[in-house]
């Protein structure tokens, strides 16, 4: 009776153990479905991240073709009417500069009629070779107003985040203030804004804003402006463009699928900024926008106008 006693504890004990054997084994098959299941969902992020590029990419690429189709088509469509034109007046006048009267084929001879044939010929020659070349300078003036007409990239800009770090009235107007503003460069900027009327100098100072960088340099009332400060502006009022919270001077303000470079600096003739202007506004949340595109600090949010949904920027 005590032997059969003594073996019952050791029968429980293996049982035990077993279960926990099958616990252990069962918590490392979960273990191991989890592991997978991360590293597949990993997997999907990144393989939806190539996916995505590869779809902006051949947007671009589609943007670009159909652009370049329509200036050829167009460039088509001058040369093909202007040549027409040109052609149906060369039709026009041919007969009547070639006709002569009866009395002077009777008083010349074969050998001057000939040399007036030959002449008539030439100048009709000069004439059609003058339509052409006509119509091709044509073709190359609309081809260079149609490039005119297009909106540039709005990624030429250097647009940036800046700090204020001190803030003072202008002394040669009312309406001006002069800034120094941090842009993560070695000294602050010199920026002249028009904002005395809108925003008093104690609010503006340490505040984040957005600028224009690449524009050049210019002297508003004597002092000379390095930068331009992007504004928000409805008929009533006009503040600042506030970049997103956590960024930090220097920072570049972008747009989704625009990813060029911006330029060191904007030509002034080329306009650069004055026909980017119209189709900037704030929608009805007070977001910045570029045809229907956020200003955007990567990685960190979007710039906004608080209190002005639906105005213009300037």
């Amino acid at each position: 009776m005590v032997k059969m006693s003594a073996k019952a504890p050791d029968d429980n004990d293996e049982e035990q153990m077993m279960e926990y054997f099958k616990q252990q084994v069962f918590l490392l098959k979960e273990k191991a479905m989890l592991q997978a299941s991360v590293r597949e969902e990993k997997k999907l992020l990144v393989e939806n991240g190539k996916l995505k590029k590869d779809i902006d990419d051949l947007k671009k690429l589609l943007h670009d073709t159909q652009r370049r189709k329509a200036v050829k088509l167009h460039q088509e469509r001058v040369l093909t009417s202007t040549i027409a034109s040109k052609t149906a007046l060369l039709q026009e006048t041919a007969p009547s500069s070639s006709q002569t009267t009866p009395s002077s084929t009777r008083s010349t001879s074969p050998g001057s009629h000939t040399t007036r044939t030959r002449h008539e010929g030439r100048r009709r020659r000069e004439r059609r070779g003058a339509g052409l070349d006509s119509a091709v300078l044509k073709g190359s003036d609309s081809l260079g107003a149609l490039m005119q007409e297009q909106k540039p990239d709005v990624s030429r800009l250097d647009l940036r985040v800046g700090r204020i770090l001190a803030v003072r009235k202008h002394p040669d107007s009312a309406s001006l203030y002069i800034q120094e503003v941090e842009l993560g460069e070695p000294a602050p900027r010199t920026v002249v804004s028009a904002l005395t009327n809108h925003t008093p100098p104690e609010q503006m100072l340490g505040c984040l804003v957005v600028l224009l960088c690449n524009v050049r340099p210019v002297k508003v009332r004597g002092v000379q402006s390095q930068a331009r400060l992007l504004c928000a502006v409805n008929q009533e009022q006009m503040e600042p463009l506030a970049p997103p919270t956590g960024a930090q001077p220097g920072d570049r303000v972008t747009f989704q699928n625009y990813p060029g470079e911006p330029e060191k600096e904007l030509n002034p003739k080329h306009r650069i900024w004055e026909r980017l202007l119209p189709d900037m506004y704030t929608d009805v949340k007070g977001v910045a926008m570029h045809m229907g595109v956020a200003f955007e600090v990567r990685g960190k949010g979007l710039c906004r106008a608080p209190g002005i949904s639906n105005g213009t920027i300037k």
